[in-house]
């Protein structure tokens, strides 16, 4: 996805409809959805490659243009009969006024996604699938069993209230409120641990990685003691993304040969330093390497 921002003044009201003029004087165009993930990669000095679909226009090539100059092999598929995903954000003091979504999510084919992985899975450390709904993993359980095969850790951020289709991933990272969508409210962190545990062996995962917002994280794997995670946020601006930087972090340090509690302690200080920043963020090596020394 392309997220666009339009910056402007707000002086007077339209004469053609109660709305406000925006003389609009700065555009900044940034990488969203799963490009948003393989930029915070990119971020952290992992090697990172991105496949998925974009339209065959102005848009399409903007967003590859941004992710090349960022050191990311871009493995794009050029639709014709659908426009790259694009939200456009009209912004003035500091409010958003407006947003205008251009796409078209019908599924992708796929074999279109699964033979793009293929392609590249012999020389990958892991593989991260960011689920949108937005019709690239149409055929998911095309592509774990790819990642399977390969002997690939793959990593799922999840969506929907059917988790059924990402059975055999090997870690997904869903919010505690995307779980309980789907076992039911847990009162308790007893009860999260249970019914995730449930949801562990029903899935056939390696380990599910729950993130509670300012709770922090659980991190639950078979037949291991589970781990809480305590937020390391002190000071809250903007959520946006974090997910992604959890995923990123995860991903990069499980391609790196950690374990699940090494790596997801790593995400969880990844994610506590980039809900510092204002909208979707990245963090880098040498800001994790100060706080933890601090």
């Amino acid at each position: 996805m392309l997220d666009r921002y339009l910056f402007g003044s707000t002086a007077r009201i339209s004469p053609e409809a109660p709305v406000p003029v925006v003389h609009v004087r700065d555009t900044d165009d940034r990488p969203g959805g799963a490009a948003n993930v393989a930029v915070n990669l990119a971020s952290l000095g992992v090697k990172t490659g991105l496949i998925g679909v974009v339209g065959a226009d102005a848009a399409g090539q903007a967003l590859e243009d941004i992710l090349v100059a960022r050191g990311i092999a871009c493995n794009f598929a050029r639709a014709g009969d659908r426009p790259t995903i694009t939200k456009t954000r009209v912004q003035s003091r500091g409010q958003q006024l407006i947003r205008l979504d251009e796409e078209n999510a019908a599924d992708i084919p796929g074999d279109t996604m699964v033979k793009a992985l293929g392609d590249v899975l012999a020389t990958a450390g892991a593989v991260v699938l960011s689920d949108y709904g937005k019709g690239s993993l149409a055929d998911v359980r095309g592509l774990l069993d790819a990642c399977r095969d390969a002997g690939v850790p793959a990593l799922v951020d999840p969506k929907g209230a059917d988790f059924s289709k990402y059975r055999g991933a090997t870690v997904i990272t869903p919010h505690q409120a995307e779980v309980e969508a789907i076992v039911g409210v847990c009162a308790t962190d007893d009860e999260l641990v249970s019914r995730g545990r449930a949801l562990l062996d029903e899935l056939d995962l390696a380990a599910l990685l729950v993130t509670r917002s300012e709770k922090g994280m659980l991190l639950l794997e078979a037949g291991v003691e589970p781990v809480f995670l305590s937020t390391q946020a002190r000071e809250v601006y903007d959520v946006t993304g974090a997910g992604d930087t959890v995923i990123a972090a995860l991903a990069g340090s499980l391609a790196g040969g950690e374990e699940f509690a090494a790596a997801a302690a790593f995400a969880n200080v990844a994610a506590g330093l980039v809900v510092r920043k204002i909208g979707a963020a990245t963090v880098t090596p040498g800001e994790i390497s100060a706080s933890l020394h601090q």
